[in-house]
Parts: structure tokens; C-alpha cells; sequence
């Protein structure tokens, strides 16, 4: 829908302040909004008439639909899928009846990885989408949330995506595509793409405006502690954790969301050169910046006050809040000319934010015209995001250990599948656990939606065959002898129980022995696999003789040494969404190619770290007592790519003007092969120590048995460059492998 402008002047010129600041606040949890009356109907709480009364209208409202332990909502008291229709018609008509101007609300929801609402569709966390290394397939995968969140009724999606994973230690890498820039840049970009169309074309015509979070560098807070300090310079944060945010600006996002964390003592909410400098004056952005939840209010010590706090976000370049005091608190400034010119600048852009979806009225109009959700839309794009979750859990299972002992991965897969061998036992602490593949911001799913490792084994090995051992003493003695295979599924978790606590912006506060291991506010001083599970293998391996397949879920880079060194094959499954169980037995009972590669480095130690395969100077040999600090590098897998062989690899830097062009060509065996072939580059020759390595180019590919193909990677010279005025001379690699490198010399003068 076009925008317009002299609409939205008359709009502006209309309002009272109070009426202004209304529309930037985002205060009020969705879930109050509406409650049911003696008849089961939603109709509109006290507290959503009361906000509108204050403001003369609504400008956002957060998570009407969420369901997860911190909001309450679950399906005995939330809203169904069949009632998204009714919520949204009660919430834009009771601000539509209610406010000043007839302006609807813009309504933003939870979309980590899937719509986090009943019903939702539940993609595996980021990190388990950077293992597949496709941002084709996550492009596709995030329209298809998108359609559902724009058949729902839903505007804006909050998605994560601008974090790299830095540090093991914090909670929230799993919300991270991994530790690679140009991939969490590509994937960004395919989130924005995906969710807004091409252009922004699906903007209000069946899709909803991103707003990435989180800007900036919060993957870089000291000890991996979750909001503190990130401390670097300026050309790290332009390096590291910069590129999405550009990649996303490119893309056509429209919001950004400011982080909790400071970056050099400046917190990013109170950041004018991050938020108007480089956003807006240098990359060009023209949406929203919302501030993170609470994050404003949080400004309260550097800035004397709440409503300081409140100044001080505004000024600096927030348009929206989420949930905080300091931004209803604006009143308290309306003689100042500046935050009353700021306060009109951003309400231009939410007003504008608003016109796309058709929520101000038109010319002539006392109210906007607002479209309902349709029942059919919503079931059609929730089937759609079903389908497209399993492709993306199977995508993202990854082999990085086969063949440790004698038997292999085609050796165990051939045990499985003979009747007559001896009992598949699945053991470990997540052997029947489905929680563990959800990540953090998760609806709860219904129960016949609800699958675990054994019981998909089960559903096709048969009851008779496969054991459930959570435990080793589960099982007795002699079923263990017996065993023709061990399913050891260990590993970490982010889910939350209805009686877990909670901070007052939703991460979690206190953690039981047995609760989450992972996800906001879950940050581990000790990266190990939590409650003794190496002791726990290592039970296991001394009960049988049969070879051990370990799947780890994990949501960080947990150390897996000792699970390696005792496992036959290694299964690294992240958080593979709802349909993760199901992936890693089409992996183990159908032959399923595993074409995931590591999205992070895995330390060998839990005190060697960080660790990342891009750090300037190697950690290889500096630990005397951890020599080799590495298990397995970024971008490692052993699956259906291991079979294809390279050759003629040779660089051009002649042909294409600015950029660097590598060749090779893919040959794939008698079973063919798909993923991601990733060329690294080692510069030298700057005025800057080197990264060990740079992922410079990806190429996602599908070859048939048998095929030959001609590979090309395109690299900017931009990206190889460093600042200085002689020769650089670039190394490029393939995945890793010293036997498939070629080398370039870039002119100087540059």
C-alpha cells in the first residue's frame, strides 16, 4: 500500500503530545489485552480500554498471541489458532472505537525461529539454521512464517539474526547463525527477503515487516554475560558484528532493535552514532528502531532518571519502546524543543510503519478500514511452515565424527535395519525428551504434536526392538550385552516449565538442577555437558560392547570431547525445531544425507575458550595443558559431502573487475550430494594482523550421482583489502582442505 505523506501530515498536525507519545509506546503485554467473559468469548480487558484512554489511541501492542511459561499462556487458558480471528477483531476494534483518530495498532509478535503462539509453526533456533548453510532454504522458510503471521493479523515480526555468536559461555548463541559474519549477513537477508518480499512487496500483502534484533555486538558482552559490555574497537564491530545489520538495511528491513548491551560504556539504546550515524546517515535505513524490552528503562543510572531515560533513548534514535516507563514518561517534556521534534520524527515513521498495512484512515474516512484474519489463510500457511520446518530440521543434522571405532555410520545403519540383531537401546538424558530440540521462544505444542528420538525408533523399529534406557540402570545387565546398537541423545536445553522464574523481561531467573541449560539468561561459567553426561556415557560404554551413536542437541558450542572419543558416529543436532526427532531417525533408520557443517568452532576444553576459527592469532599450543584447544572447526561436516571431490581450482583476478574469481569444479560419487561448499581466504600484506581465516564466499548445491560442475565463488576485493597502499596477497581454501588452495595478488594503490 502506497503511503500518503499528506495523510499522514494531517494525522501529525492533528494530535496532542500525549497523543504523539502514545503511538510510540509499546508498554502493554498483548496477553492482558484480552480476557474471557462468563460465555468463554475474548472480549477487551480493563487494562487495554485503560491504555487507550490514556493515549487516545494504541501505537503498538506486543504479543497478543505469545504462549510460553513467562507469558502463562498455554492451551488450557490461551488463544488457539481457531481464535486469532476473534483476538485481533476485539484488540483494532476497541482502538478503533476507543481513540481519537481511528488508528489501528500495529501488532508485533515473537518470531525467534517460528511464530511463538499456539499453533505456531516452530523452526530450529538459529543456530541450527546457520548449520545448513542455506539462505535459500531459510528464505523460503521464513515467508512461510511470515504468511502465517500475516494471515494471523500480525504486522511485525521481531527476529533474531544480527548476533554472532563470540563466546560458548552465553546463553543466547543459540538465537545466532554461528560465528561467521558474511553468514549471519546472508541469512539476514534471506530473513528479510523471505518475511517482506522482494522490495518490500509483500509488506501488508501477505507478509510483515522484520525488525532484526539485536543492534549491535551483544554477542561480544565480556565472560559471554547476557546485556554487559561489549568490548572492542571500531574496526571489529565494523568486521565482526556490522555485516548483518548492512546485509538487513540492503534487504529492505524495517525495524531494527536496539540491544541491552554497551559497546565501549555507549549502551546501544542511548547510542546516536550506532543508531542515527551509521543506521540511518551511512547505510540509508528509513524504518523504525525499537528498543529492546526494558532496555530504556535500564538507561536509568547513566541518565540521573526514568524520564531522563526515556530522553535520552529518544534523542539518541529509538522510535519505539517495548514495555518500558521511560518512554510514557515523555510528557514530562514537552516544552523541549528537542524531544518534541523527535517525537515527531518518530511518529512520522510509525504512522508511515502503519499506512502500509492500511491501519489510518482513509481520505474521507473517520476510521481505518482493517482487514480480519482468515481461518483458511491461517490453516494453508501453517501447513505450509510444518513443511518447511522439517525440511530445515533435516538440513541442519550434522555428522562430525564417523567411524571412531570399528563400526561406521553405514555399519550401524545396516544393524538397524536387520530384525534379527539384538535390541537398539536409546539412552541419555533426552533419550524421550522433546523439549530439548525447541530452543527458547516456544509455544508449547499439543501432545500428539510432541515426538522424541525414541519414540520415532520405535514407530519404526517396533516396541520389541528399541529400549528406553534414560539412564544405564533403566536397562538390565543382559539387554545391554545383548545391544546390537546404543542411541545415546545428551546434550542442553532451553525449555521452560510453568513454574520456572523469571527476570521482568522474560529470561530466565532461576534454574533448577534439572532445568534449562541454554537461551536467555542461561549463561554457563562451565561449557561441559551439563549434569554429569560424559560420567553418564561413560557408564554406558563400559555396560556394552555395541557400538554408541551420541546425537548431541545443543543450543551453544558445548565441549564434546569425551562424547567423541567414546561415540562410533556423532550426531551434532542443535536445536532442530519440532520436527528434530523425526530428522535424526530419518537419519539412522532411512539413510538419510546429513549436509550440515558446524555454524560454530567446538572446543576441545571448557576453560580454552573462546575460540573461532576468524580469531587473528591461533590458540593451537598456547595452553600447555590443552595443546590442541580445538575438537572441530567452523564449517566441519562429514556428511553427504565428503564423497565429492574437487579439482582444477584456480583464481582469476583479471576477468571481473573488483572482485576475485576462484573455479572448481564438484565431482559427486555414485549417490550424489547436496550443502554448502564454503572457500576461505587467509589475507596478508595490510597494515592489520590477518584473521586466521575469512569465510569469503559460500555456494549451496545439489549434484545428482555421477554429476560434474563447475563451482564458481565470487569475492569482493572490498572484503579482502585492509587499509594500506601495498600488494595483498590472498590464500584462498576450500572447506578447509590444504589440498584445494590457490593464491592471488591484488595490486597496491588502493
Amino acid at each position: 500500500m502506497s503511503i500518503n505523506c499528506a495523510a499522514v501530515d494531517r494525522l501529525i498536525d492533528s494530535m496532542s503530545f500525549t497523543q504523539k507519545v502514545g503511538q510510540l509506546n509499546q508498554r502493554l503485554l498483548g496477553w492482558k489485552s484480552v480476557e474471557r467473559n462468563a460465555a468463554g468469548r475474548l472480549v477487551a480487558s480493563d487494562e487495554l480500554k485503560q491504555e487507550i484512554d490514556r493515549w487516545g489511541g494504541l501505537g503498538t501492542l506486543y504479543g497478543l498471541l505469545r504462549a510460553d511459561p513467562w507469558s502463562g499462556q498455554h492451551w488450557g487458558n490461551g488463544i488457539r489458532p481457531e481464535e486469532r480471528t476473534e483476538a485481533i477483531a476485539v484488540v483494532q476494534q476497541t482502538v478503533l472505537e476507543r481513540g481519537a483518530h481511528g488508528i489501528g495498532v500495529l501488532l508485533s509478535e515473537e518470531a525467534s525461529h517460528g511464530h511463538q503462539a499456539l499453533g505456531g509453526t516452530v523452526l530450529p533456533t538459529n543456530l541450527g539454521l546457520g548449520a545448513t548453510f542455506d539462505p535459500q532454504g531459510v528464505q523460503e522458510a521464513e515467508a512461510a512464517v511470515a504468511a502465517e503471521l500475516a494471515a494471523s493479523g500480525i504486522h511485525i515480526a521481531l527476529v533474531s539474526g544480527l548476533d554472532i555468536a563470540r563466546d560458548p559461555r552465553w546463553g543466547r548463541c543459540e538465537e545466532c547463525f554461528g560465528e561467521d559474519p558474511l553468514m549471519a549477513a546472508r541469512m539476514c537477508e534471506a530473513i528479510v527477503t523471505g518475511m517482506q518480499g522482494e522490495h518490500r512487496s509483500k509488506v501488508g500483502h501477505g507478509g510483515v515487516a522484520v525488525v532484526l534484533k539485536h543492534l549491535a555486538a551483544q554477542g561480544e558482552a565480556v565472560g559471554g554475560r547476557n546485556g554487559q559490555s561489549a568490548v572492542l574497537g571500531p574496526h571489529d564491530l565494523h568486521e565482526i558484528h556490522l555485516p548483518p545489520v548492512a546485509a538487513g538495511v540492503r534487504a529492505g528491513a524495517l525495524g531494527f532493535m536496539a540491544a541491552y548491551n554497551d559497546i565501549d560504556s555507549v549502551p546501544c539504546c542511548a547510542n546516536p552514532w550506532l543508531l542515527k550515524d551509521y543506521l540511518r546517515d551511512q547505510l540509508g535505513f528509513d524504518g523504525i528502531v525499537m528498543a529492546d524490552g526494558l532496555a530504556v528503562d535500564r538507561l536509568e543510572d547513566m541518565a540521573g532518571s526514568i524520564p531522563a531515560a526515556g530522553r535520552a533513548a529518544l534523542l539518541a534514535g529509538v522510535d519505539v519502546s517495548l514495555w518500558d516507563e521511560g518512554f510514557t514518561r515523555l510528557e514530562e517534556y514537552a516544552d523541549d524543543e528537542q524531544v518534541v521534534a523527535a517525537v515527531d520524527t518518530a511518529l512520522r515513521r510509525v504512522l508511515e510503519l502503519k499506512a502500509m498495512f492500511g491501519l489510518l484512515p482513509e481520505d474521507g474516512a473517520d476510521t481505518a478500514a482493517i482487514a480480519m484474519p482468515s481461518a483458511d489463510a491461517i490453516a494453508q500457511a501453517t501447513a505450509d511452515g510444518r513443511e518447511q520446518a522439517k525440511r530445515m530440521a533435516r538440513e541442519a543434522i550434522t555428522l562430525i565424527n564417523d567411524g571412531q571405532s570399528a563400526a561406521t555410520l553405514d555399519d550401524i545403519r545396516s544393524v538397524i535395519a536387520d530384525a534379527q540383531a539384538g535390541p537398539v537401546i536409546v539412552a541419555g538424558p533426552f533419550a524421550d525428551d522433546f523439549g530439548c530440540f525447541l530452543g527458547d521462544y516456544t509455544a508449547p505444542l499439543p501432545a500428539d504434536e510432541q515426538s522424541s528420538v525414541y519414540r520415532q525408533l520405535v514407530a519404526r523399529l517396533g516396541e520389541d526392538r528399541v529400549l528406553l534406557a534414560a539412564k544405564p540402570s533403566d536397562a538390565p545387565a543382559d539387554q545391554w550385552a545383548r545391544s546390537s546398537t546404543v542411541v545415546f541423545v545428551c546434550g542442553s536445553t532451553s525449555e521452560r516449565s510453568y513454574d520456572s522464574e523469571f527476570d521482568d523481561n522474560g529470561a530466565a531467573k532461576a534454574v533448577t538442577e534439572y532445568g534449562a541449560t541454554c537461551g536467555e539468561g542461561v549463561d554457563l561459567s562451565d561449557i561441559r555437558l551439563p549434569w554429569r553426561q560424559d560420567d553418564m556415557l561413560g557408564e554406558v560404554a563400559a555396560l556394552t560392547t555395541a557400538p554408541i551413536v551420541s546425537v548431541a542437541v545443543c543450543g551453544r558450542a558445548h565441549v564434546l570431547t569425551d562424547v567423541l572419543e567414546r561415540s562410533a558416529v556423532t550426531i551434532w543436532a542443535g536445536y532442530a525445531g519440532q520436527y528434530g526427532p523425526q530428522a535424526v531417525a530419518d537419519v539412522l533408520v532411512d539413510g538419510a544425507d546429513m549436509s550440515g557443517r558446524l555454524p560454530v568452532t567446538l572446543p576441545a576444553y571448557p576453560a580454552a575458550i573462546p575460540v573461532r576459527y576468524n580469531d587473528r592469532q591461533s590458540a593451537a599450543h598456547v595452553y600447555k595443558d590443552a595443546a590442541e584447544p580445538i575438537l572441530r572447526g567452523f564449517g566441519y561436516g562429514a556428511g553427504s559431502l565428503a564423497a565429492v571431490t574437487f579439482s582444477e581450482m584456480h583464481a582469476d583476478t583479471q576477468s571481473h573487475p573488483g572482485e576475485v574469481l576462484v573455479q572448481v569444479t564438484a565431482h559427486a560419487d555414485d549417490h550424489g550430494a547436496a550443502g554448502a561448499v564454503n572457500l576461505f581466504a587467509h589475507v596478508s600484506g595490510g597494515r592489520r594482523i590477518p584473521r586466521l581465516a575469512m569465510l569469503v564466499d559460500s555456494v549451496y548445491m545439489d549434484l545428482n550421482a555421477g554429476e560434474r560442475r563447475d563451482i564458481a565463488f565470487h569475492v569482493p576485493c572490498d572484503r579482502l583489502r585492509d587499509v594500506g597502499d601495498g600488494q595483498v596477497q590472498v590464500t584462498c581454501t576450500l572447506d578447509g582442505d590444504s589440498t584445494h588452495t590457490v593464491t592471488a595478488t591484488l595490486p597496491g594503490e588502493y
